[in-house]
């Protein structure tokens, strides 16, 4: 599929077709569409065909998640994979001018409640911004995988200070002030873990 150059929402080719392609029976395509729409890879639409789902809007990550994110050590080597990926994003910031950094500076007046939601949609913003579709994806599963995580207690978003900061910081393209003001936001995130 992936050299037919099929994403998210595209139509599968038929079974038959699948079966000769693949030099396959159809019973063997069949179980194997069965499989992947049961994990929510792939949807099928009575009279339409089946279509290719995106990956993050099934509940594969958690899935996956219960088995793999078992142990403490597993857990902080994930946080720190976030952490890296984070600074990276933000690092990649520091090259764009204010004009593209303006949805960043609109989500500052988000009106989220959740300081964990709101840091998630705040690094969503940012590394959509960096325009890196591969640092968006493997984001975006690390931090699915971040999500399953059960929190001490939901964090009311009282202060976005240090976002604030890390945004004035990526504006004035000053690197060091902008890890000092992430690290302080950071801390804040982990303490309720």
């Amino acid at each position: 599929m992936e050299g037919d150059g099929l994403k998210a929402g595209d139509r599968l080719p038929s079974e038959r077709e699948l079966s000769a392609r693949l030099n396959v029976g159809r019973s063997s395509v069949r179980e194997a569409l069965r499989a992947l729409e049961l994990v929510g890879l792939i949807e099928t639409r009575r009279g339409e065909g089946t279509f290719v789902k995106r990956f993050y809007e099934n509940g594969l990550v958690q899935l996956i998640a219960a088995f793999l994110l078992q142990d403490e050590k597993t857990k902080q080597d994930l946080l720190q994979v976030k952490m890296l990926l984070e600074r990276n994003i933000l690092s990649l910031l520091l090259s764009k001018t204010k004009e593209q950094l303006l949805p960043l500076s609109e989500l500052l007046s988000s009106n989220e409640t959740s300081l964990l939601l709101f840091h998630q949609a705040f690094f969503k913003q940012a590394v959509e911004l960096t325009d890196n579709h591969l640092l968006y994806r493997i984001w975006l599963i690390v931090s699915e995988y971040a999500a399953t995580f059960s929190y001490k207690a939901e964090v009311p978003l009282e202060d976005i200070t240090s976002y604030k900061n890390i945004y004035r910081a990526i504006e004035n393209k000053d690197m060091e002030q902008m890890m000092h003001c992430y690290e302080e936001a950071s801390k804040v995130i982990l303490l309720h873990m």
